[in-house]
């Protein structure tokens, strides 16, 4: 009940979003090779992120 109005930080914000990335990238992956690429991109920008964050 409390956790109810805890804001998210926004690290928390950037690995959901890594998550989501990664999850989309390995599903395109056997379909469709470009739009991977793509996602897999976006993820490693976004884990940059994380990283600077974390340091």
């Amino acid at each position: 009940m409390f956790g109810l109005f805890k804001k998210t930080s926004e690290l928390d914000k950037l690995q959901k979003q890594y998550e989501k990335l990664m999850a989309d990238w390995h599903k395109l992956s056997t379909t469709n090779r470009a739009e991977s690429d793509k996602k897999y991109a976006e993820a490693q920008k976004i884990l940059e992120r994380i990283e600077a964050i974390k340091a």
